[in-house]
């Protein structure tokens, strides 16, 4: 048996809805790799969670006209599920940490563990204070300026630059629930140091794959000297920390992501060998690049380091990234509501930010749908039209043949080795993943239309069926191959083709169907909904 791997993408904060940005960054993209490992028959974990800790979700609360952090995070966290139930992404194990036993107790022994070894201190240092609301500001209660690249930012960590910074050290901060100036206090807190792991961190970094951006991060900050982040703030939402001292502080919720981690995996005896796969946007890369193999590193279990970082770009919506907490989105469940979830996954995969920043627009999703349905859904009705005209609904008992067939075989096979690779690990892209699945489809169907004119022929029968033949090997391979990218339709088209579901992307599904075998009829439009 193949080693298990081990997925992850970021959890989601639910202080608001799901929107198409989150849509196009870890989430669908998991969930391609995940069915992509499945079909191989390799053992597979695709978890993530509600991060319900964050600040982001009482401050929402507070925007909402006095909304409790409970009824936020319960009201959005049921939100952000059904929005993965309907996109077809599936997790193998969901964390909810307000609800599950045991959670608190994991985390925060696990930070209380790393301060008992000296690996996290006590420092006095300053922190914004609101007079007005009588209250600590860190994280989403203070905005300001970053101290590294000087864009708008909010306290602990910038999104734009990628960086930490401590609350401090933000230039012209505002108090973000009632907009007042802040001043600075003297407040003891809990820090992790981030220095003495920088040789191991460097190693690591030699040895994961990931994108040059986040490379150019975790260099970046390891030549500016690694800071020491803060653990521990003082608030009233979140984990306590049960350091003695700071049972009244808050656990930051960061610092808490990566035991969260861990708690989703599972005691690392169980799950022997394999590799660790995460997903997530750049402006969490410091976090899963830094911070937790720091705390990896620093624990006496020694969890997995990952082997694979895959990393996305802001999805922008009218040149602006998409935002939960500025209300600048377009809703996932909404948009499934107009369209079907294959179409979105589709659309999102091949405009995915990848490298770069994109740009959604509704038009361009549209065009979308409209080529889905043209052409791949044109394609495989033309088809089955024929078939049922000239075959009575059944595969044709003239097996594909002829330098044409062999042709277009020999192309589609080589699709398959390059499709492997963009849905692989190592070469996981899915752009390209979705451009060459529409190849697959435009070299099936310019082979329809070539061939169309066998059925004229005096006395070609043979032909003519031969060709319909080596359309439905097309389809058959399509059927598997499109299955981690567009799940529902390809299980309808495997049940249209009397073929099971969940068969490997290769080159073994590309082969003739049995002559004679029924066909179901096509329920309609398949992959264009």
């Amino acid at each position: 048996m193949s080693a298990a791997t081990w997925i992850t993408a970021t959890p989601p904060t639910p202080n608001g809805d799901l929107h198409l940005g989150h849509m196009a960054g870890p989430y669908i993209a998991g969930d391609v790799l995940r069915r992509f490992l499945a079909a191989d028959g390799v053992p597979v974990r695709y978890t993530s969670g509600l991060d319900d800790h964050q600040s982001y979700v009482p401050v929402r609360g507070l925007k909402d006209g006095g909304r409790t952090g409970e009824e936020v995070a319960d009201g959005y966290g049921a939100s952000i599920t059904g929005v993965w139930r309907r996109a077809g992404v599936d997790f193998d194990t969901l964390s909810l940490p307000r609800q599950d036993a045991g959670y608190d107790a994991y985390v925060q022994g696990f930070v209380r563990e790393l301060y008992e070894q000296g690996h996290i201190v006590a420092r006095t240092r300053p922190l914004p204070w609101c007079d007005s609301c009588e209250r600590w500001l860190y994280e989403a209660y203070v905005a300001g300026g970053c101290p590294h690249c000087g864009s708008s930012s909010n306290g602990n960590a910038c999104e734009p630059c990628g960086r930490p910074n401590d609350c401090a050290d933000l230039s012209d901060p505002v108090c973000v629930p009632c907009g007042a100036t802040p001043r600075l206090r003297d407040c003891e807190r809990l820090y992790f140091p981030l220095a003495p792991f920088a040789d191991r961190l460097a190693a690591f970094w030699g040895r994961v794959a990931m994108p040059p951006h986040l490379r150019v991060l975790c260099e970046t900050m390891l030549a500016a000297g690694l800071p020491e982040i803060a653990v521990s703030h003082p608030g009233d939402w979140g984990l306590r920390t049960t350091v003695p001292g700071f049972e009244e502080q808050r656990i930051y919720v960061w610092f808490e992501m990566g035991p969260g981690y861990l708690w989703q995996y599972g005691a690392p005896a169980d799950h022997p060998g394999g590799g660790l796969v995460q997903f997530f946007g750049f402006d969490n890369g410091y976090f899963h690049a830094l911070l937790f193999p720091a705390q990896f590193l620093a624990h006496s279990s020694r969890p997995p380091l990952p082997e694979a970082f895959v990393v996305n770009e802001f999805y922008r919506l009218e040149g602006l990234k998409f935002s939960t907490s500025r209300r600048h989105a377009i809703w996932a469940h909404e948009e499934l509501e107009r369209t079907p979830a294959d179409v979105l996954r589709f659309h999102v995969l091949a405009d995915r930010p990848d490298g770069r920043q994109t740009s959604f627009s509704t038009e361009a999703l549209g065009r979308t749908r409209r080529h889905l349905s043209d052409r791949w859904d044109g394609w495989l009705a033309r088809l089955f039209e024929q078939i049922g005209k000239d075959c009575d609904g059944r595969v044709p008992d003239q097996p594909p043949a002829g330098p044409a067939w062999e042709l277009l075989r020999d192309r589609l096979t080589r699709t398959a080795t390059d499709l492997r690779e963009a849905l692989g690990v190592a070469g996981f892209d899915p752009r390209r993943a979705t451009a060459l699945l529409d190849e697959v489809v435009g070299c099936a169907d310019d082979f329809g239309h070539v061939h169309a004119h066998e059925r004229d022929r005096p006395n070609e029968g043979d032909a003519h069926r031969a060709a319909l033949a080596a359309q439905l090997a097309a389809a058959a391979a399509l059927s598997a191959w499109a299955a981690p990218v567009m799940p529902h339709a390809a299980a309808v088209l495997s049940a249209a083709l009397g073929l099971p579901e969940g068969r490997p992307v290769d080159a073994d599904a590309l082969r003739p169907l049995p002559a004679g075998a029924p066909l179901g009829p096509l329920p309609g439009p398949v992959f264009g909904g």
